[in-house]
């Protein structure tokens, strides 16, 4: 586990003791990655492993039930789009001459893909954009909300696109790839639908608890909800940069961080924190206590500075994290 974040060392042995004790909450799509002998040094049944990883569906159960029915339109609303300087950067990642061909999985809601065909830099470059996700109720959404007819959504997964081989100049997954159930697969089918030299990019927004009192107490208070779920800032997502397939068929990895503030308001940060799959999952009960504590964390102000008092509107500090990865 050399590499690992402490947070990430202890979260992934936590879900490893709980699967093999079948712990009701948790099942084989939440197990990270690991070698054979990072297995057997943990004491790890392998055989029983590879049995149950074959026998396991290919979305998270609890990104289903977070992200499902009645539960899309809020997500839409809530969660932030993307900053342009990122946008930006994932073009000029790319040698390919326009237009071009985008794939872009765990599509959800469309809030990636209105940013780009809203950027300057993307607007008049895609001549294809074949969006890929699973949830039904995401999808619906994203019919309503991207209209561009260079746009299709399709029902499909990490590994499992639909895309033909050598179709992409660009693969884009915003947001998602956290869930991914195996890794090497999803990444030997990167690799497959994309041309030569082509691009990869993976990125997320999050709330950023270095740069504000406030924030680290609303993560600390919501975060204790998600059940040893592969969130991304545990950084398991790291293990697909070391899988056979990766290393066989992409450069390293390379990595760029953003710092900036949003608008922030009482009702953004109680929407946003509902719309965390883990939250939403919650009894009504249960979410009550949460907003309540919301609540609570906003009245005292610690580390909030206002935008403008009279309207509730306060700086709401983030981060975006982009790692481009280029086909050999």
């Amino acid at each position: 586990m050399v590499g690992w974040t402490a947070d990430a060392a202890r979260s992934t042995l936590r879900i490893y003791r709980a699967f093999f004790l079948n712990v009701r909450t948790t099942s084989v799509s939440q197990l990270p990655p690991l070698g054979c002998s990072t297995l057997r040094t943990l004491g790890i049944p392998v055989s029983n492993l590879v049995l149950r990883r074959a026998m396991s569906g290919k979305v998270h159960e609890l990104a289903k039930q977070g992200f499902g029915a009645g539960t899309n339109e809020l997500y839409d609303r809530a969660r932030p789009s993307y900053q342009a300087s990122a946008l930006a950067h994932i073009r000029n990642a790319i040698s390919s001459q326009p237009p071009l061909n985008v794939v872009e999985l765990g599509a959800g809601t469309g809030i990636f893909t209105r940013a780009l065909l809203a950027h300057p830099d993307w607007s008049d470059a895609i001549k294809e954009l074949r969006a890929v996700e699973p949830s039904e109720g995401m999808r619906d959404v994203f019919t309503k909300t991207v209209t561009d007819p260079r746009v299709s959504v399709r029902e499909g997964t990490f590994d499992t696109t639909g895309i033909e081989d050598g179709w992409a100049d660009l693969v884009v997954i915003a947001q998602a790839f956290h869930w991914c159930p195996d890794y090497d697969k999803a990444v030997a089918e990167f690799a497959r639908i994309l041309k030569p030299k082509g691009v990869v990019a993976f990125i997320w927004n999050l709330e950023d608890r270095n740069r504000a009192a406030w924030v680290a107490q609303l993560r600390d208070r919501i975060e204790r909800h998600e059940s040893g779920t592969p969130q991304f800032r545990l950084g398991l997502w790291r293990a697909a940069f070391s899988t056979p397939s990766y290393t066989a068929n992409f450069e390293p990895p390379e990595e760029n961080i953003w710092d900036y503030v949003l608008h922030g308001t009482r009702d953004i940060v109680v929407n946003r924190a509902c719309s965390k799959s883990y939250i939403a999952v919650l009894s009504v009960e249960d979410k009550q206590k949460v907003i309540d504590d919301i609540d609570a964390i906003l009245q005292r102000k610690e580390g909030l500075h206002w935008i403008d008092e009279e309207k509730g509107i306060f700086e709401y500090p983030y981060q975006t994290f982009l790692v481009i990865s280029r086909k050999k």
